[in-house]
């Protein structure tokens, strides 16, 4: 009887953990993170969970002659919204969890 009590209590716990962590996955669908290289020239903001959501230039990095640095610069403000973004998740996830082992990142955000 004992072991079925300890097993109920898991469960529960369980459910709780769940519960949480799906309140954490609709908080960072809500939450925005914003990342900008070239000292501002281009700026992107993403979800919480990574989601590209806009991505601003100013048309002081657009130059003809040079496509491969507005490239990069985007490709960088990229990188880093989502970086952020997969930092946020994190800390939500373990706040969720309880600092207990966190399921597979990638497939939190979609990936």
């Amino acid at each position: 009887m004992e072991k079925l009590n300890q097993l109920q209590k898991l469960m529960q716990m369980g459910q709780q953990v769940q519960a949480r962590m799906a309140d954490a996955q609709k908080k960072l669908e809500d939450e925005t993170v914003t990342a900008s290289s070239g000292g501002g020239l281009v700026e992107v903001t993403a979800s919480g969970k990574g989601a590209i959501r806009s991505i601003r230039i100013d048309p002081k990095a657009i130059d003809p002659s040079d496509p491969e640095m507005l490239e990069d610069l985007v490709l960088a403000a990229l990188t880093k919204a989502q970086s952020e973004a997969r930092e946020a998740l994190e800390r939500e996830m373990k706040r969720a969890t309880g600092g207990l082992p966190m399921p597979d990142l990638d497939s939190l955000m979609g990936g």
